[in-house]
């Protein structure tokens, strides 16, 4: 089995040995008058990720560079930037099978909690940061906009697309060097975890979703 592993857009070199995804519970007991304990069911808590990454600093033929950072001073820039920048960011896991078939994702938005850099002896070397991210679940006002009939009834204002049938228009998208499924996905789409259904899209184009070229020019959902 395959991994390829995207914090934000940047694809680890390596991919951790170890994904642990801890989803907590808020769940509460409490006791009856009568001394019988009962539990108080709650919605779930945010889930917690905790990996260790191993940035290479010599050639190693199993890393894999896709432009998308270039160097361990690049991966801490960038690290730096996330936690600066406050705001959540895409963790996405790619599951290939050892026959090239694709299998699940995970893909969550998720905030940079804190990392810690250690320069250890047995790695030689090579950076190793350890991560710790939470979930993050987005939340607002939702505001609608109401039509008010003659009869008094009130109906939700349909947007305006919808409401004149307007068709969706055809997008297309080139190739740049560095560029993979995920990434076109995240930057073109703002969902990393959709590059299925850009590869459905374009298989006249695309034989193995792990390989396209610059240049191609892809049709985007």
């Amino acid at each position: 089995m395959a991994y390829e592993v995207y914090i934000d857009d940047m694809l680890l070199p390596l991919p951790p040995e170890k994904i642990p995804v801890k989803y907590s519970g808020q769940n509460k007991t409490a006791n009856l008058i009568n001394g019988e304990e009962i539990n108080l069911l709650k919605p779930a808590g945010l889930a917690d990720i905790s990996i260790d990454v191993t940035i290479p600093q010599m050639d190693y033929p199993s890393a894999v560079w896709d432009g998308s950072i270039e160097n361990a001073e690049d991966f801490l820039g960038k690290l730096e930037a996330l936690k600066k920048g406050k705001k959540p960011f895409e963790f996405t896991v790619v599951r290939e099978g050892f026959g090239g078939d694709s299998l699940f994702d995970t893909s969550m938005d998720v905030t940079l909690e804190d990392y810690k850099v250690s320069d250890d002896v047995s790695q030689g070397l090579d950076l190793l940061v350890s991560l710790t991210m939470k979930e993050y679940r987005h939340y607002g006002t939702l505001i609608m906009n109401f039509i008010l009939k003659e009869n008094g009834e009130a109906q939700a204002e349909q947007p305006e697309a919808e409401r004149l049938g307007e068709p969706p228009q055809e997008k297309n998208y080139t190739v740049v060097k560095g560029d993979c499924l995920w990434s076109i996905a995240k930057k073109q789409l703002g969902n990393g975890s959709r590059w299925q259904e850009i590869h459905q899209l374009n298989k006249d184009k695309i034989k193995n979703p792990n390989l396209i070229y610059p240049g191609q020019i892809l049709t985007l959902p």
